[in-house]
């Protein structure tokens, strides 16, 4: 068995993705286990922060010199999403303080919209030209021509504005290219969702299930410690994915599952666990509805039917699935995060849940948790005016149970052509790069060329902020308040940001900037605060303590107001299902013309001589936003393509070599990428980081390193439930010489 410290280190190496030389493995050292607290000179000074590199958003301290500069950042041992012990990309998180590649100052663009060409402006100027903008929108189209694509903590800023302003149209990427479909399938299920750090008792489970989930990759910190804790005490791991990933490495099973095809493995499994007679036949019968149509539907989806669909062994099948019934009900079939695959993403969570609902594990020790959450109360403002219309009117009947906006509506009713029920006319974007985050970059591009105004707000000259018309440069969290951090988890919690420097530069803070950006739109009453800390200091006493207490501990937990994170032994559960049960077959995706219980339906192959794109994370990076960090770059600066050594023979491939991808439509990638050759990759697949291959050349470190995956996926399968964009849709092939490259262009 490994212990937490050696496992943290296997998946930063496992992945194969690293390759730093002596300097990288001594900068890798000092974050890879819990911190040492004696290596901190006394001198130091300390204020507390929660880190804003990943989602996950780890509280800890950062440790100032005498003289004000920023030396290290270490986690805060009170933290439950961290324990005391930060990731690679929080521990480099001082990276984006000190990038020199930062934005420094307000942009306004002098020419056409695509060309970098702007003038730097007063913060004065380029708030006036905005507010001038969304005024004269506001009164041609109506404010809801007005959309807000945001994300991280600071998105509260600019929601509240755009709610004062009378937008309904504000959308973040992580629903619909990310985890919309996880949300609604488990909402139609157990009528809750899974939130954000997910539920999931993995310290406590005795076999966890991971379905396309590359913990150990994607850095979800606390995860990662409680999956090295459930291995220590004997947890088996069953790993279905066609790249032989690094928690497949930490594997009793590894099912190299044909892409596409994991409804069919799920539906086997269902089967096998039903007719077996493995499922909690109590906690089915008290808890779920449905049961006997669930059981009619898969009678005929055996071990052996899904073999000729996924290429898993029948007897794999069959072990796997005994497997998960020997530790039920502390047993975990992982919900993922990263879920928009192939257009049917809620249908697959569907069977997820359902799975873990015959097991017993939902409320269940090992399976999923009762969270707690500590309530922020919000500023006293006045009320939104509300919208005469909402998002569903731009495009009538469309994802009729999302539950946020889709961003894709949004650029699509960009489009004029579209016909949407109304135009989009202009855009704020907020710390998302929409060119690499949105699949079809094509469609993105042509609905900005219709716009009126672009704003971006960013700390970084992304891709997307060269299409903007005005550019404002935030402060990093480094230098700034922000929200109070109250996620859902064991025990309420809430965290504090403060700024450990004064902002870099001509940089601000997002509540500065949409404060008084609000004051120019007559909106300055949702702002009834001056300053940000002066409404945290009020918000924290109503929560029993203050600003002042806060930064000294950073971290405050509070007792759960009953002993309820698991199920009572007779505990009568009423669920927010309709039916008040766990919905195995859903009347609630019935009635609006889904089926109400997963079906398999094939998808398309990839044409001879193409394979299909597979993309994932790597535990030093975040998407795309770290790839300049430049204590991150050192880790890893560029992407490879992983090719099976079967393909590579057929195409004369060698290790390092450089080569071109172009997709089934003709795309071709802007950068050549390196060749890995290794057998952990299907031979009907490739896969490759996401987030390389900028073209931004103000990116000095990372401009035209590796290739960018987005660029490749212009094919896009929208689930038709909610929303979400299949992006694993997509097939490539191999350019071998510039020429050829350049001539596909």
């Amino acid at each position: 068995m490994t212990n937490r410290r050696e496992f943290i280190k296997i998946s930063l190496y496992g992945a194969g993705a690293l390759a730093a030389g002596a300097g990288g493995y001594r900068f890798f050292k000092q974050f890879s286990s819990a911190p040492d607290r004696g290596i901190i000179p006394p001198d130091l000074r300390r204020t507390p922060t929660y880190c804003e590199v990943c989602f996950w958003k780890c509280a800890g301290w950062v440790y100032k010199t005498p003289e004000g500069k920023i030396w290290k950042i270490t986690g805060n041992d009170e933290d439950q999403h961290c324990n005391g012990r930060f990731c690679p990309r929080g521990t480099g998180g001082v990276g984006m303080y000190y990038d020199t590649d930062r934005l420094k100052t307000p942009l306004i663009r002098v020419e056409e919209r695509g060309r970098q060409v702007f003038r730097e402006v007063s913060w004065d100027e380029a708030l006036d030209y905005i507010a001038s903008k969304m005024k004269t929108i506001a009164t041609r189209y109506g404010p809801e021509s007005m959309a807000l694509f945001t994300h991280g903590s600071g998105s509260s800023n600019f929601t509240n504005l755009m709610n004062a302003y009378g937008t309904p149209n504000i959308a973040e990427p992580s629903y619909a290219q990310c985890r919309g479909p996880r949300d609604e399938a488990f909402f139609a299920t157990f009528g809750e969702e899974v939130y954000s750090p997910e539920i999931t008792d993995i310290r406590d489970t005795r076999c966890l299930v991971l379905i396309g989930s590359h913990i150990g990759e994607n850095m979800h910190n606390g995860q990662i410690q409680e999956m090295s804790d459930a291995i220590d005490k004997g947890a088996s791991i069953i790993t279905v994915d066609p790249r032989f990933s690094t928690a497949a490495s930490k594997s009793q099973f590894w099912l190299p599952i044909k892409p596409s095809t994991d409804i069919a493995l799920l539906l086997a499994w269902m089967n096998e666990i039903i007719y077996k007679e493995y499922y909690d036949k109590k906690y089915v019968e008290k808890y779920c509805s449905g049961f006997e149509q669930l059981k009619n539907h898969v009678k005929d989806f055996t071990p052996e039917w899904a073999y000729g669909i996924t290429t898993i062994a029948p007897d794999l099948i069959r072990k796997t699935a005994k497997e998960m019934a020997n530790a039920a009900p502390a047993v975990l079939i992982h919900p993922g995060r990263h879920v928009t695959w192939y257009g049917d993403d809620t249908q697959r969570i569907r069977a997820i849940a359902i799975l873990n609902a015959l097991h017993g594990s939902w409320g269940r020790r090992g399976g999923f948790y009762r969270p707690a959450k500590a309530s922020v109360a919000g500023a006293k403002i006045p009320p939104y005016k509300e919208p005469s219309k909402s998002w569903q009117d731009l495009f009538p009947g469309k994802f009729p149970v999302a539950g946020s906006v889709p961003t894709n509506i949004l650029i699509d009713a960009s489009i004029p052509e579209n016909n949407p029920g109304y135009p989009v006319k202009g855009w704020i974007i907020n710390g998302t790069n929409l060119l690499s985050t949105i699949p079809d970059i094509n469609t993105t591009t042509k609905a900005i060329q219709n716009l009126d105004l672009i704003v971006a707000i960013d700390t970084m000259p992304m891709e997307y902020t060269g299409w903007a018309d005005v550019v404002l440069p935030e402060c990093t969290y480094l230098e700034r308040y922000d929200i109070i951090r109250s996620s859902p988890h064991r025990k309420p919690q809430i965290a504090l940001r403060m700024p450990a420097a004064e902002p870099m530069y001509n940089t601000k803070p997002g509540y500065w900037i949409a404060r008084e950006l609000a004051k120019k739109l007559g909106l300055e009453a949702y702002f009834p605060y001056e300053k940000q800390e002066d409404l945290l200091d009020w918000q924290l006493r109503q929560l029993g303590t203050s600003l002042e207490e806060m930064k000294n501990i950073g971290v405050k937990t509070f007792e759960r107001e009953y002993d309820d994170l698991y199920f009572g032994p007779d505990e009568q559960v009423e669920f927010g299902t309709d039916s008040g049960k766990i919905e195995l077959y859903s009347p609630y995706l019935e009635q609006y013309g889904f089926d109400p219980m997963p079906k398999y339906v094939p998808h398309e192959e990839p044409a001879e001589g193409f394979y299909r794109l597979i993309y994932g994370r790597a535990p030093m990076h975040t998407f795309g936003r770290t790839s300049n960090n430049p204590n991150l770059t050192e880790l890893m600066d560029e992407n490879k393509v992983w090719i099976n050594p079967k393909v590579a023979r057929e195409w004369g491939l060698k290790n390092d070599q450089e080569i071109w991808l172009k997709n089934q439509d003709g795309h071709v990638s802007d950068f050549p990428i390196k060749v890995r050759i290794t057998e952990r990759i299907r031979w009907d697949s490739v896969y490759m980081v996401h987030g390389f291959g900028h073209t931004q050349k103000q990116l000095t470190r990372c401009y035209g390193k590796g290739a960018n995956d987005t660029r490749l996926i212009t094919k896009v399968l929208v689930d038709p439930i909610m929303g979400g964009t299949g992006m694993r849709s997509n097939f490539v092939t191999f350019l071998t010489e510039k020429e050829e490259q350049e001539a596909a262009l």
